[in-house]
C-alpha cells in the first residue's frame, strides 16, 4: 500500500458518537487511528509526553499510577489559555508523528482518522480526502456526556462552549452521520457511507 492512505477525517463535538461511529467503521473493514487514543499512550505511565509534561507542569500532574493525572491537568488548562499552549506544544506535535505512522502503515481500503478538533486544525484538514462529521441535537450532547461521565451539567456546557460552535463543524463537512437515533440508525449510515468510501478509495 501506498505512503498516502485515502482518509476521511472523522469528526464531532463531545458526546456526539464519534467513538461509536468508528468502531463500526472498523468492523467494516477500514482502519481506525484514533488520536485520543494516541494522546492516552503517550500520557500513560512510561508515555514518551510524561518526561516533558513532568519537566514542564511539575510532578502534582503525574498520578500515583505513574499517568498523567487528566482531570487535574484539564483542570489545570482549561481556564488558562497559555498553560494550554505549553501542553499543545508537548502533545500535539507527537500525536501528529504517531498518527502519520499509523496511517502509513495501515493495511485496509481506507483510514478514518479520529480528530476531535479536526476543523480547528488545518495541520489534519490537510491530510483528509473527505471530511466526516458525527451529529447530534446539543441537548442529546449533554446527556450522554453527563452519564458516561459524572460531569455536572454546566461542566459539560462549558466544554461545549469552548469547542467550534455545532453550525461552523457543518459547514465544514463533506459528510454528516446524524447519531440522534439509536445505535442501529448510526449503523446504517455508517455501512453505506463504508460502501461509498471503498469506491472512491480505489478509484
Amino acid at each position: 500500500m501506498s505512503a498516502r492512505p485515502w482518509i476521511v477525517g472523522l469528526t464531532g463535538g463531545i458526546g456526539s458518537g464519534k467513538s461509536a461511529a468508528s468502531d463500526r467503521f472498523g468492523l467494516c473493514g477500514a482502519a481506525v487511528v484514533d488520536t485520543d487514543q494516541i494522546a492516552r499512550q503517550l500520557t500513560a505511565a512510561g508515555g514518551a509526553a510524561l518526561p516533558a509534561i513532568r519537566e514542564h507542569f511539575g510532578e502534582a500532574l503525574i498520578g500515583a499510577d505513574g499517568a498523567l493525572d487528566r482531570d487535574a491537568m484539564r483542570a489545570r488548562v482549561f481556564d488558562d489559555p497559555a498553560e494550554r499552549q505549553r501542553l499543545e506544544a508537548i502533545l500535539h506535535p507527537m500525536i501528529r508523528a504517531e498518527a502519520d505512522r499509523q496511517c502509513a502503515a495501515a493495511d485496509a481500503p481506507y483510514v478514518v482518522l479520529v480528530v476531535p478538533l479536526l476543523i480547528e486544525s488545518g495541520n489534519y484538514r490537510q491530510r483528509c480526502d473527505r471530511i466526516l462529521v458525527v451529529d447530534c441535537d446539543e441537548a442529546v450532547q449533554v446527556a450522554r456526556v453527563m452519564s458516561r461521565s459524572g460531569l455536572a451539567r454546566a461542566q459539560v456546557e462549558a466544554i461545549m462552549a469552548a469547542q467550534i460552535p455545532r453550525a461552523e463543524r457543518l459547514a465544514a463537512a463533506d459528510d454528516v452521520i446524524d447519531n440522534s437515533g439509536d445505535l442501529e440508525h448510526l449503523h446504517r449510515q455508517v455501512d453505506a457511507l463504508h460502501a461509498r468510501y471503498c469506491d472512491a478509495a480505489a478509484r
